[in-house]
């Protein structure tokens, strides 16, 4: 008998010791984001610049000492920067009259207007193991002392007393189970069982749960590992480790581990910033995550939440007065905290780590993974996407599918590819189906850009003057007959009989464009979307012009990269490199190719110009977007799809509205996709200076009478700065006016 403990216990301290070993030396994969960005005139309120530094993990006091420090002094913020270098002292951001904007900054007591680069947020850790999981490891020093204390009070109040069991515990719960009437067995873990039970015997516990039974062996087992365990590990470890590893839930398709991932996902917050009374929370959620959830059952999360404070008092650790303000604290859970880490932005990131560099997730060492993504554009991105599928709601007045309606919104930096924002769904939590990337869909309008721009290029190879955006097409019914069928598009209102095709562009009339695509042959369409490289290349039917074919929103971006960059596709991409102790991987991302000539890939630019300014867009202007931009709506068959694609030179982002079950949404781009454009976008760029597109080599303008294209007199009553080749500006001068 003897033999066999001597066994087991050496059998036992080698297990833990490697595992604790690996512990120590395991660290997931750090997954950043750029640096946070601070400047006057940011669209970023108070309290959101204080979201931030929670992102950052900076330590709220009363007064801000020591670097990783915040306060909040009236209506200001002042910041002690980990790094002295980044802002040369102290920061004092401040919000006059409590605004939407961050109206001055100050370094070390000067006025600056100059950006203030701060750390990478953390936006999660990459597991290794199976399953899905979030963890954001801290060590004990990080973690308030009294969430600590919450944790002790409900879970194993003699914890720093104990041996690694409690025999009077034991004996508690075997009394129980011994002369009660219960079916299932009573049990008492200390701190370090369950510690144990996490790392050594998980599997046998699960499997013991879901028939409905509990196991006296195992129980054994776990005492004895706990004892070993206390053995080779100090106090202070084996809650460290605890605290970082306990379950506390599911949201989505992620476990979530550990109080400082709770502080997040509860409540948006670093856990140093913790209230007693959100601590008693998280600590009063361990025992049953799934009956105490804050989002299911609030009411018995805060039932629970009492229970931990009113055990806290007969331990001593706080006064029945500290407690009792705790418990009149009001529950303030952030409903999307898991959704503002950029969730379907991870899990792209998460794919391509492991397979471009699978040896930085299957190896253990440290590695950082750091990321495209804008924290402040995905915040914004998230805003801009709630609000506008509540305005969609509204105008549904509750008519709905299978599910509600969706939006996908992705916002890229057009000359580099980087992804800056990225949501995929109305709510992580509810499905983790990434519609900026994986919904492939029909894109109307959206599409056609392209035909113009092939017609340019068209024009250009061949050396003829007379395909410009002043000439003119007509949109009018018509039926177009391919092999042995027939179509008979229709517009989605009026027709306008001859006009430019600046006005078919810009007005998305559906007629005058597909004459245009005739004009030069729908194969030289295909060929000229085959050139950008995106997606499946579509058929050479009439249909192509009207882009009836199935592209993502990132594939949609991607073509849209050409028209900021001088004709070049610029492929997307989430990362800008991995670093490990060892070495460091630059990101596998293609070359840009050129699909499309500078000067003809303007000319379309300027064209979308105005659609926001005088066409089927010209609502973000009415809503006070007044940055240079350029765009397009657009809108399928039966009102299936809305769709809206504009971007700056600096930033293009790419919304999408619609049912997954693919049945009508009943609106247009412009209802319901132009708004959460139009909303993300000013919060994106306010307080940035406005940048005007680039006009290169070869390209002229020409003030033309905006009906007949010719050349304008002063009599015209709408003229506009039209752009032209040089050489194919117009000569004649209009004849109505």
């Amino acid at each position: 008998m003897l033999g066999v403990l001597a066994a087991t216990y050496a059998s036992y301290t080698r297990q833990i010791e490697e595992r604790f070993a690996g512990e120590r030396e395991r660290i997931p994969p750090q997954v950043y984001a750029r640096p946070l960005l601070f400047y006057e005139g940011q669209a970023i309120s108070l309290s959101g610049l204080v979201d931030r530094l929670n992102d950052l993990g900076y330590t709220q006091r009363s007064t801000a000492r020591a670097p990783g420090e915040f306060a909040v002094v009236g209506d200001s913020v002042l910041i002690v920067p980990r790094d002295a270098s980044t802002a040369g002292g102290v920061i004092r951001a401040s919000f006059p009259s409590g605004g939407e904007r961050l109206q001055r900054l100050e370094v070390a007591g000067r006025v600056t207007s100059a950006t203030i680069q701060m750390d990478r947020p953390l936006l999660t850790a990459l597991m290794t193991t199976a399953g899905r999981e979030k963890r954001h490891r801290v060590p004990l020093a990080s973690i308030p002392t009294f969430a600590q204390q919450a944790v002790l009070a409900v879970e194993d109040q003699g914890f720093y007393a104990h041996s690694g069991i409690s025999p009077a515990r034991i004996m508690e719960a075997a009394t129980a189970n011994i002369f009660g009437d219960s079916p299932n067995l009573v049990g008492y873990s200390t701190i370090t069982q369950q510690l144990a039970r996490m790392f050594f015997f998980a599997d046998e516990f699960n499997a013991e749960l879901t028939e409905g039974r509990r196991s006296y062996i195992r129980k054994v087992r776990e005492g004895l590992m706990s004892l070993v365990i206390e053995r080779h590990a100090s106090k202070d470890a084996i809650l460290e480790l605890y605290l970082n590893e306990v379950y506390v839930g599911q949201r989505g398709s992620f476990a979530i581990h550990g109080i400082a991932e709770a502080a997040r996902l509860f409540f948006g917050k670093d856990v140093a910033n913790l209230s007693l009374g959100e601590a008693a929370l998280i600590a009063g959620v361990i025992q049953s995550p799934a009956p105490y959830s804050p989002f299911a059952n609030p009411e018995r999360a805060v039932e629970r939440r009492d229970a931990v404070l009113r055990a806290m008092v007969e331990e001593a650790y706080v006064t029945p007065e500290t407690a009792a303000g705790a418990a009149a604290e009001p529950l303030r859970v952030v409903a999307d905290a898991v959704d503002n880490e950029a969730p379907y932005f991870v899990d792209i990131v998460s794919r391509q780590v492991a397979e471009t560099v699978p040896a930085v997730v299957a190896e253990s060492g440290h590695a950082n993974v750091f990321t495209t993504l804008d924290l402040n554009l995905q915040h914004a991105a998230l805003d801009a996407v709630r609000d506008g599928l509540a305005n969609v709601d509204g105008l549904l007045g509750g008519r709905r599918t299978d599910g509600p309606a969706q939006a996908a919104l992705l916002a890229v930096d057009p000359r580099t590819g980087e992804i800056l924002a990225m949501v995929g769904g109305r709510s992580y939590n509810q499905s983790q189906f990434n519609r900026a990337v994986a919904a492939r869909r029909q894109q109307g309008s959206v599409f056609t850009p392209f035909v113009f721009l092939a017609a340019f290029e068209d024009a250009a190879a061949a050396g003829r003057t007379d395909l410009t955006p002043a000439s003119l097409t007509v949109d009018a019914p018509a039926t177009f007959a391919f092999g042995q069928q027939s179509w008979e598009p229709r517009n989605f209102g009026e027709y306008d009989g001859e006009i430019t095709w600046r006005r078919a562009l810009v007005r998305s009339r559906n007629l005058g464009t597909i004459r245009v695509g005739e004009a030069i042959g729908f194969e030289r369409v295909s060929e000229q979307w085959r050139a950008i490289g995106v997606g499946t290349p579509p058929a050479s039917l009439p249909s192509i012009t009207l882009g009836a074919f199935d592209l993502s929103p990132y594939d949609v971006a991607q073509a849209y990269t050409l028209f900021a960059n001088d004709g070049r596709v610029r492929p997307l991409t989430a990362i800008q490199r991995i670093e490990t102790d060892e070495r460091e991987w630059p990101p596998a991302v293609a070359p840009s190719t050129r699909a499309a000539r500078a000067d003809t890939s303007f000319l379309v630019t300027h064209m979308m110009r105005g659609v926001l300014d005088e066409g089927t867009a010209a609502g973000a202007r009415a809503a006070g977007f007044a940055f240079d931009a350029a765009g397009k709506t657009g809108t399928t068959n039966d009102l299936r799809d809305a769709w809206f694609v504009g971007f700056t030179p600096e930033l293009l982002a790419v919304v999408w509205v619609g049912f997954d079950a693919n049945e009508p949404i009943g609106l247009t781009g412009a209802q319901a996709a132009l708004p959460i454009w139009t909303s993300f976008m000013q919060a994106a760029l306010t307080g940035r200076p406005d940048a005007s597109f680039r006009v290169p080599d070869g390209v002229t303008f020409v003030d033309i009478d905006a009906d007949t294209g010719k050349r304008a007199r002063p009599a015209c009553p709408g003229v506009l700065s039209e752009a032209f080749l040089v050489g194919t500006e117009p000569r004649e001068y209009c004849p109505l006016h």
